[in-house]
């Protein structure tokens, strides 16, 4: 089995600052992660990996040069192979345009089954892994929190739904976005570090994809989506503590500031 997992390097903090004239992230001396739901994509496929004889797990992502160390972290978890898709041309891709490159990229492979985190703590979209799937006409689950069978030919998953889950059986290839109760991801080791050091990343460009691109939707100035207006998360005080209170004055108080607020 042939399993491709798309991953994103993204800031590790949440104190973003936010360019005024494009509405993106600047990501300038901001320490940099893989997204969690991601890596939790990483494991599900090495687990799969380890559970079919012979199946390889390859490493995508798309990001400036300096994404090579998130992906050389993914090779020290146990992954076989990474590539990154770089070029200035890509840079500022909403969604949309990272997802056609993406998936221009994924026709260079062979796959039978992809793997995307279900979104990234920098945009909260969850748009990239079921658009990628439909660029590439393949049948998708989202929201999967554990694949119970394994063939050749199929596989059997449970997705998170919102009052319940779905058993669904899906077959390959196919596409899956990962929640955080997929896997819990593995520490990397000693030995796969030196050895993720001393394996090529491959780089796919403009050049290489080209064919396989809608050239007026890539970039920027190809992106769909319009930024209005953005703005960092507003700091909240600390509130009120109330303290010593027995369970009957804790509720009076709690309910006189509820009327006091107008709220009920």
């Amino acid at each position: 089995m042939k399993i491709v997992v798309c991953i994103k390097q993204v800031p590790d903090t949440v104190e973003v600052k936010i360019d005024p004239k494009t509405g993106t992230l600047i990501r300038d001396g901001v320490p940099s992660i893989i997204n969690p739901d991601d890596k939790t994509g990483i494991e599900a496929a090495l687990q799969l990996k380890e559970k079919m004889a012979g199946s390889t797990v390859t490493v995508v992502s798309m990001g400036p040069p300096q994404a090579d160390v998130a992906l050389r972290e993914a090779l020290a978890m146990g992954c076989d192979e990474a590539i990154l898709v770089s070029g200035r041309e890509f840079g500022g891709s909403d969604t949309y345009a990272t997802s056609g490159i993406l998936a221009a990229a994924l026709k260079t492979l062979e796959y039978d089954v992809i793997i995307t985190g279900r979104q990234a703590i920098d945009g909260d979209t969850a748009q990239v892994g079921p658009q990628i799937g439909e660029k590439l006409a393949l049948p998708q689950v989202s929201y999967v929190e554990d694949i119970q069978e394994v063939a050749a030919d199929h596989l059997v998953v449970r997705r998170q739904f919102e009052d319940g889950y779905h058993i669904i059986k899906i077959k390959t290839p196919c596409l899956l976005t990962a929640i955080a109760e997929l896997a819990q991801p593995r520490y990397m080791s000693v030995r796969g570090v030196v050895e993720a050091y001393e394996k090529e990343i491959k780089v796919l460009g403009f050049e290489d994809l080209k064919d396989n691109l809608e050239l007026d939707m890539i970039g920027l100035k190809g992106s769909p989506t319009n930024v209005y207006q953005s703005f960092t998360k507003e700091v909240k005080g600390a509130g009120t503590i109330l303290k010593d209170l027995s369970a009957e004055q804790a509720v009076k108080a709690i309910v006189d500031k509820l009327e006091e607020k107008f709220i009920i």
